[in-house]
């Protein structure tokens, strides 16, 4: 009973509205809306209309009332279904994303549809298209609602905020590689996205150089108590924040990781993407897999609409950029700019003349017994300075293993 009663229900939400009910009927509705006797909740209802078609079809009425012909007005039909049919690649294209276990979010499977074939869709329209040709997602429970949101700043480059997020990325494996996130607070513009086999102090130096390369320096970066961002003796800093503030940036701590609500949330955006996206990819290489979530990063920048800020990420940047809200500083061209994010250690030369390099024992031109600095590279290289970095002189190289 309960099943034919919705069926019954469902048959007379789509049918047209003159089907349902007599032109009489609707015309004394519309007379008793137009008169104010009844509100627009109520007329909707009686109707069994959404408000926005109540006052289309009411302008429509209005209209009919002031030629007096008000007696002869009846609502127009809907005109049927003139959506433009859908191309095969971007069906094909559905079929892929939606058939990967795990399956891709309906909202993922459009914004590909886009970034592949140029042809929009939204997730509803996806959503419905899954649930007609059997490729609907199953049912699942609800995630917790993410940490409570904290305003944005008004400027580009004022604060970005910075975190990693260890996951099952890859299809069949159960290695949680950690990704690291930042995005600015003011645009919400992913300013870098990469998988990295461990979360180590040179992942960072990696991941953070680039961004500064790619978009400017901000002037700080939001991140949690870590011991890569924070020293426990008070009045020290990190290799990382003595890094950061050769280059005049500085660290924002949150008082709870709950805090960085942003990137949190941005955590789940990617996690809810990329593994199904990486099964129907068939990806399982980090390399392979960063090349991807680069062209998935950029898109998301340009192409998807943020529902808190109404634009996309990009238009929020460049908007910021043209109103001249930003603080954002270009990368300097700096002599030391590979040294300073690299791994330092202070060595001592031996007694002949040689210092240890990996597994190896290097000559260098430095008397045995002095001091000189190792550096290690993100790249995996490493480089021998005569001495730590400072602005006032320039780098004294000694040896590198740089390949050509």
């Amino acid at each position: 009973m309960g099943r034919r009663r919705c069926v019954n229900l469902c048959y007379e939400k789509y049918q047209q509205l003159l089907h349902r009910h007599g032109k009489s009927f609707i015309r004394h509705v519309f007379k008793a809306f137009h008169q104010h006797a009844l509100s627009a909740a109520k007329a909707a209802h009686q109707l069994g209309i959404s408000r926005s078609r109540l006052y289309v079809l009411a302008a429509s009425y209005s209209k009919a009332r002031a030629q007096k012909k008000e007696h002869l007005w009846t609502p127009g039909g809907s005109g049927g279904d003139h959506s433009t049919r859908w191309p095969q690649p971007v069906i094909d294209l559905l079929k892929k994303r939606l058939a990967c276990s795990p399956p891709c979010p309906y909202s993922f499977a459009a914004s590909e549809v886009l970034r592949h074939h140029a042809f929009k869709l939204d997730r509803a329209q996806v959503r419905h298209w899954a649930i007609q040709n059997g490729f609907a997602h199953a049912s699942v429970p609800k995630k917790p609602h993410a940490p409570v949101r904290r305003w944005q700043r008004s400027q580009i480059g004022e604060l970005w905020q910075l975190d990693a997020s260890p996951h099952p990325w890859f299809p069949d494996s159960p290695i949680y590689f950690p990704m690291l996130n930042m995005l600015d607070d003011c645009s919400r513009l992913f300013v870098g996205s990469k998988l990295y086999d461990r979360e180590l102090l040179l992942s960072y130096f990696d991941f953070l150089s680039a961004a500064f390369l790619a978009h400017g320096r901000p002037l700080q970066l939001y991140v949690d108590y870590h011991s890569i961002f924070f020293a426990k003796t008070p009045g020290a800093v990190t290799q990382l924040g003595w890094a950061l503030k050769f280059y005049d940036i500085s660290f924002l701590y949150a008082p709870t990781p709950q805090a960085k609500g942003k990137v949190e949330r941005e955590h789940q955006f990617w996690q809810n993407r990329l593994p199904p996206y990486f099964a129907s990819e068939k990806i399982t290489e980090l390399q392979d897999a960063n090349n991807h979530i680069d062209a998935l990063r950029l898109h998301r920048n340009a192409h998807e609409t943020h529902r808190e800020l109404r634009m996309t990420a990009q238009r929020a940047w460049d908007l910021a950029k043209k109103e001249k809200r930003s603080v954002l500083r270009p990368a300097p061209r700096c002599p030391w700019w590979p040294y300073v994010w690299s791994v330092q250690t202070s060595i001592e030369v031996g007694s002949d003349g040689r210092v240890p390099i990996g597994t190896l024992r290097l000559r260098i031109q430095r008397r045995p017994g002095s001091k000189v600095v190792l550096c290690v590279h993100p790249a995996g290289h490493s480089s021998v300075l005569a001495s730590p970095p400072d602005k006032k002189y320039k780098p004294s190289l000694l040896f590198t293993n740089r390949p050509k």
